[in-house]
């Protein structure tokens, strides 16, 4: 098939030259059951960014491996259950998704990617997946929800970067001793499986922050009764004492004399004199005034992830509001990836209803908000359709292809059935991602406190990642300082913790956690509650 003959959407990407494209929805899936896919879109080799998402699509062509310059590649939610070996020729890709499909078995190629570094693949049906030691970029690997009897190949010194590991709801019997090979493992949640027991190896994974067991079949009822009540911090502790390695031996935790082992804390009590010549961002324990962010089952298949969190004790001048501005314009083309990755909203805390809020996701027409800068409710379908005009507009004045602000990411939401939106106690919309916020909530240089949320339609780990650097930046350009902070080359950030949770009230993240805000330099003391 020719460009001539293709989809209007892929003739539009030709033409306009994009480098991001998105084919999503019923619209996509009625031309693939009428006329087949249509291949010309593997011409668009500039392409870096491809999602295909909600369709009929049950087998990707092996003519992917023309998209030499794609960095991201969304397939989730489609009839998946063929992955052509040619996707090994895509050496620049950094992200995978391809949850939610029907894959029974993978490529040998899909461990050959030498820049991945997100491989989602849950709600599949997966039994095994391929070596991954090659993959030595890759930090982020998710095969929830499969059909796993043993645990993946992944337990090498090699992956030096992997840190979340999510295996939860498959039929894993064994956690190998080997998993003290990952050295950088923060996350490992292995929920509802088979396990019996835990390796007493577990503990050499000396940066593992989250250990998820609940729902297995441990043997050992002591731990079982702890992973039901307690956190990591004291299961960890458990199974230093109590778990054996695989040599039989079992190590103990007590120091000579009897001694408690010393505790390492990060309180401000305990700061050594270097950490005084850092920047300093404190962390706040959520508490029962500080407002949940429920998620519901209408965002799931839109755009699931969301991650938060409360900045306090902020100082703006006209000059650093500007700068603060600019600082998520520049996070928005950078770590975000023009908002392909995830978005950024910010909010005045105090122009927030009280009370806790809900994302979720409303059709175009049921969807309605107050943009920024605007003084008037638009529905989603109506302001959808005049930034499409102003779009235009734009193009013919200057009479060339030319997209600013916030037209530019107008294709996010093309065929979209519904759109993501995060409601205050009111049911007032104060955000819509990914195209903006409402005025009702808008920063000023007089903001005090602000909500901080980050949206993906990828993984958990995004959000969190541009959440660090976000209050990397802050921190460190000193944008929210108080006066008396001016003169000094350190400054001090207070964050305060958000929960995520579902419509149950089970908890689905809590930001910033003890895996979070783990600076690799030395400029930045965290200190925690």
């Amino acid at each position: 098939m020719t460009i001539d003959d293709s989809w209007l959407v892929i003739k539009t990407a030709a033409a306009e030259n994009k480098h991001e494209l998105v084919l999503s929805g019923s619209a996509i899936s009625e031309l693939i059951e009428q006329r087949g896919f249509d291949k010309s879109l593997f011409n668009l080799q500039h392409l870096n960014y491809l999602n295909i998402t909600h369709t009929c699509l049950n087998e990707l062509p092996e003519e992917i491996e023309k998209l030499q310059n794609l960095t991201t590649l969304v397939l989730h939610s489609n009839k998946i259950s063929k992955i052509p070996n040619t996707i090994g020729k895509l050496e620049k890709l950094k992200v995978f998704d391809c949850s939610r499909n029907m894959l029974t078995s993978l490529p040998d190629e899909i461990g050959k990617l030498p820049q991945l570094t997100t491989l989602n693949l849950n709600s599949n049906l997966l039994k095994s997946l391929p070596t991954q030691i090659n993959n030595v970029k890759l930090s982020v690997l998710d095969l929830s929800n499969n059909q796993f009897e043993c645990f993946p190949d992944v337990c090498y010194k090699e992956l030096v970067h992997l840190s979340e590991i999510y295996l939860n709801g498959n039929k894993i019997k064994e956690i190998p001793a080997a998993i003290n090979q990952l050295a950088s493992l923060k996350i490992l949640n292995i929920a509802d499986n088979l396990i019996s027991a835990i390796p007493g190896e577990i503990i050499d994974c000396s940066k593992l922050k989250e250990l998820h067991l609940k729902g297995n079949v441990l043997t050992d009822k002591r731990l079982s009764k702890l992973v039901d009540q307690c956190k990591t911090k004291q299961i960890v502790e458990y199974v230093k004492l109590h778990c054996p390695r695989q040599d039989g031996s079992v190590p103990n935790a007590k120091s000579k004399k009897g001694k408690k082992p010393l505790k390492l804390s990060e309180s401000e009590n305990n700061t050594n004199p270097v950490d005084a010549l850092t920047h300093k961002l404190k962390v706040l324990k959520v508490t029962n005034d500080t407002p949940l962010i429920k998620i519901t089952k209408y965002v799931k298949n839109i755009r699931p992830y969301i991650a938060a969190c409360i900045v306090r004790n902020m100082h703006f001048t006209e000059d650093s509001f500007k700068k603060f501005i600019q600082l998520q314009t520049r996070l928005h083309d950078g770590i975000c990836e023009k908002r392909n990755a995830a978005t950024i909203a910010t909010h005045d805390l105090k122009l927030i209803a009280p009370g806790d809020l809900t994302y979720t996701a409303k059709p175009p027409n049921e969807l309605e908000i107050v943009p920024l800068m605007h003084n008037k409710v638009y529905t989603g379908v109506a302001l959808f359709q005049q930034l499409q005009a102003e779009a235009e507009n734009l193009k013919k004045e200057k009479k060339k292809i030319v997209y600013s602000g916030i037209h530019k990411y107008l294709y996010l939401l093309e065929g979209k059935p519904m759109f993501p939106c995060l409601l205050d106690s009111l049911e007032q919309v104060i955000s819509f991602p990914p195209i903006t916020n409402s005025d009702i909530t808008k920063m000023s240089v007089n903001t005090e406190a602000m909500l901080i949320e980050v949206t993906s339609a990828t993984s958990y780990h995004i959000c969190r990642n541009v959440l660090d650097q976000f209050l990397k930046e802050l921190v460190t350009l000193g944008f929210v300082s108080s006066p008396q902070e001016e003169t000094s080359n350190y400054h001090n950030l207070v964050v305060e913790q958000v929960k995520i949770v579902d419509i149950e009230g089970n908890m689905k993240l809590l930001y910033p956690s003890r895996a979070d805000l783990n600076f690799e330099e030395n400029l930045i003391t965290v200190l925690r509650e």
